[in-house]
């Protein structure tokens, strides 16, 4: 008599039918513990998905340098003040000439806040910079052209302009040719759009994207124009008053030759600027660092989901557990009678065993289900962003077919040694 055979598979699903509303309810804690290990690992991949990709949008052989007004300045500045602070011509060249493994280093400076095409007019970002921005940055034109090495050297007046600001400036008609105004104290630059950028994907907050900034509300101009139009000194309307910024660099993109030197390059970045100004008007950012925290956090939060989770797989586990128990001794005199009849111990602990692993399989094929269905109305009701993965599929059915022999495996074990003649005695 094999221990394994069609005969016995029959036998387990005929007695999980006479009882199908207690198989379902048992089967309960499985379904429900599957699906809530699918629903948050999914959750969790979404989010850290969404992370990661704002991160690696940055460039991870990128190094991000900001100038940033110190905190001293900041008290100081009254109604009309002016405040210089900031990445200098000095830095920029010990970088691009001393430090080894430098790529590029792309310069960005904001030299407006306000733009308008006829009755239109917003808030937005006009930065200068050179072409090279649109390679180390990964961005795309989608209309137009983007800078070219010749709108640097002319000091053109052209401009690349983001998705909100042609959405803001030209609602009604297409952009490319028309004359968008900067506004200079006291009056505003015309620039000529020739391009328009490719929508930028935004994480979190709309104020967030590539490297917290957005570029979908920036104007782009050849750097050179930047400096010629408007110098060093820019304007800025604040809740104070009126605040005049100094500043040579708002910002430098440092591209490194090889990811493996990143690291190393940042900080020899770190050294030049902390030697080169009293003050920390300054910070420097590192992509490829915040990647590896962003994957670190995402483990962590996956093991933490995936552990929350599956403690109702382990309240389902016990409910199997106790329900079988109990067939145990319902059935009792059947299991005396079959051992009478030539069954071994074995052969009535694979039985039980089989209707453990059937329970808890159904399950977790019906809980696999409930999962990738709860993800999906996580993504359409509440607007989060979910990845159902593979793995992640795998590994929650093989926990529900593990748990219900792990669970399964000391009922059928108690109905395996029980004695024969007491068996057929029991009423």
């Amino acid at each position: 008599m094999r221990i394994l055979s069609l005969e016995t598979f029959r036998l387990g699903l005929s007695n999980l039918r006479l009882h199908k509303l207690r198989s379902v309810l048992t089967s309960l804690g499985i379904i429900f513990g599957v699906a809530a290990v699918i629903c948050m690992l999914s959750i969790s991949e979404g989010a850290s998905a969404d992370e990661m990709r704002m991160i690696e949008l940055l460039g991870t052989q990128n190094i991000i340098v900001n100038s940033v007004k110190p905190p001293q300045t900041q008290a100081a500045s009254g109604n009309t003040a002016l405040v210089e602070y900031g990445i200098t011509h000095e830095d920029v060249a010990i970088i691009e000439n001393t430090l080894p493994h430098i790529a590029h280093v792309v310069p960005m400076k904001t030299v407006s806040y306000r733009v308008r095409h006829g009755a239109y007019q917003a808030t937005m970002d006009v930065v200068g910079t050179t072409p090279a921005f649109f390679d180390v940055v990964n961005i795309k034109v989608s209309t137009g052209r983007a800078l070219t090495d010749q709108d640097l050297d002319t000091r053109a007046n052209v401009c690349v302009i983001g998705e909100d600001v042609r959405k803001a400036l030209f609602p009604f008609k297409d952009p490319i040719g028309e004359v968008v105004l900067a506004e200079r104290f006291p009056n505003a630059v015309p620039t000529t759009v020739v391009g328009i950028l490719e929508s930028v994907k935004t994480a979190g907050a709309p104020a967030r994207g590539v490297e917290e900034r957005n570029l979908n509300r920036e104007v782009l101009l050849p750097f050179s124009t930047a400096v010629a139009q408007f110098g060093e000194t820019t304007r800025r309307m604040t809740a104070g008053g009126r605040e005049f910024i100094k500043m040579q660099y708002s910002g430098l993109y440092v591209n490194v030759d090889d990811i493996q030197h990143v690291i190393l390059a940042s900080k020899d970045v770190q050294r030049v600027l902390e030697h080169g100004h009293r003050e920390r008007d300054f910070e420097v950012k590192v992509p490829l660092a915040r990647l590896e925290l962003a994957r670190k956090k995402k483990r962590n939060n996956q093991l933490t989901l995936g552990f929350i989770a599956g403690i109702s797989l382990l309240v389902g586990g016990i409910g199997i557990m106790n329900i079988m128990l109990a067939t145990v001794t319902e059935r009792t005199r059947e299991i005396g009678i079959r051992r009478a009849l030539g069954a071994r111990r074995r052969h009535i602990t694979v039985q039980f065993l089989i209707e453990t692993v059937l329970l808890s399989t159904c399950g977790g094929v019906l809980g696999v289900g409930l999962g990738v269905v709860g993800a999906y109305f996580v993504n359409t009701f509440a607007e989060w962003e979910t990845i159902v993965s593979i793995w992640s599929v795998v590994v929650s059915f093989s926990l529900s077919v593990f748990v219900g022999i792990f669970f399964g495996m000391y009922p059928a074990m108690s109905a395996a040694r029980l004695d024969p003649i007491e068996a057929l005695r029991y009423e």
